[in-house]
């Protein structure tokens, strides 16, 4: 060490930490929605894909009116994100949205003030931080307890949605493991050699009468009994377990925790309970979403905002509203015939105009 070393400052040390944003940060949540599905979330089944994808697909042919930010593309990544996280939030930058990957919020009086926001990009993703202002959130089955974060419904249904879970697990590993359609056959007490050929000679002789004589005989000096050549089934039984029933009860529930009645995907479904399912669907279940939508982005795009998913995925019966219709017509042109007040009569069944 030289004389002249002692009087020079090092450059003070840079403290590195990594960023919620990063490859890292990606692996480890794409991990955590694994495990996650493994622990009774059930995202990993037809039952739940089907709910997300009809959700999905419902919130891309809405109507929006009084903004171009929610284009079809925001609108599907809104209606998966709200089926399987409960909450959606982007970042409204000048006349676009960003999506984000993750958040973290800070609130005063339960109400949202700023987000750390996590954007994902093909290079590891970068974090920022904004008002809430700025932020598009929209969340659903909120609890008093944390009002300003949203539940999936497969959280509300959680045990449902384990036992679902369980049940198709289950029924993969029996289907995968277990020796389906194997049987066991009696063999001659031949020699091990012997019976191995005469094992072989069972392969590929699909149809076809295989008749073996015994050569074995018992202690007492028998023939061995005929109900010793009767072959035992190896198929577990999965009837006595009520598998089906438990299965078609769990899809069920999950079913209707996502606002989709189970008659929809009943085998035997007519096109009048389909219509039936689809009103159902867009009435009680996406449109009260799209209302807390379009009220959100009332407020944080500075404009009327309306959205609508009855009309455009048609969730009506053609037939029962062009028969209302001109019932509606008859009773109208009755009316003025008669000299009633028309706007009376409709004011008492609730449909005066608003």
């Amino acid at each position: 060490m030289k004389f002249l070393d002692l009087f020079r400052r090092g450059a003070p040390a840079v403290e590195k930490r990594s960023s919620g944003a990063g490859y890292t940060a990606e692996v480890m949540q794409a991990r955590w929605a694994y495990v996650q599905g493994r622990t009774g979330l059930a995202e990993l089944t037809g039952t739940v894909s089907s709910c997300v994808s009809l959700w999905q697909n419902g919130f891309a042919l809405a109507a929006v009116d009084g903004t171009d930010m929610l284009d079809r593309r925001t609108m599907a990544m809104l209606g998966r994100s709200l089926a399987l996280r409960g909450e959606f939030v982007a970042l409204i930058d000048g006349d676009e949205l960003v999506p984000a990957s993750d958040w973290d919020v800070s609130t005063y009086q339960s109400k949202p003030k700023a987000y750390r926001l996590s954007v994902p990009e093909s290079g590891g993703g970068r974090s920022m931080t904004a008002l809430a202002g700025e932020v598009l959130h929209v969340r659903i089955n909120a609890d008093n307890a944390a009002p300003w974060s949203g539940v999936s419904p497969l959280r509300t249904a959680s045990l449902s949605a384990g036992l679902l879970h369980a049940v198709e697990t289950a029924l993969s590993e029996v289907f995968q493991n277990a020796p389906l359609g194997s049987q066991v056959v009696p063999m001659p007490e031949n020699p091990e050699q012997d019976n191995t050929a005469l094992a072989n000679s069972f392969i590929g002789k699909r149809g076809r009468i295989l008749v073996r004589e015994s050569v074995a005989v018992t202690a007492a000096g028998g023939p061995t009994p005929m109900q010793d050549w009767s072959p035992n089934d190896l198929s577990p039984d999965l009837e006595k377990s009520m598998t089906k029933e438990t299965l078609d009860a769990a899809r069920d529930s999950i079913l209707a925790a996502f606002g989709v009645l189970p008659g929809l995907f009943n085998s035997a479904t007519t096109g009048p309970m389909v219509r039936e399912c689809q009103r159902h669907l867009a009435q009680w279940a996406l449109q009260p979403l799209a209302e807390l939508l379009a009220e959100e982005a009332s407020e944080k795009l500075g404009g009327a905002v309306t959205i609508d998913t009855m009309g455009p995925t048609q969730a009506f019966d053609s037939g029962g509203s062009a028969r209302a219709f001109a019932t509606l017509v008859q009773g109208l042109a009755m009316a003025k015939e008669s000299g009633v007040d028309a706007k009376g009569a409709l004011a008492m069944l609730d449909w005066e105009a608003k």
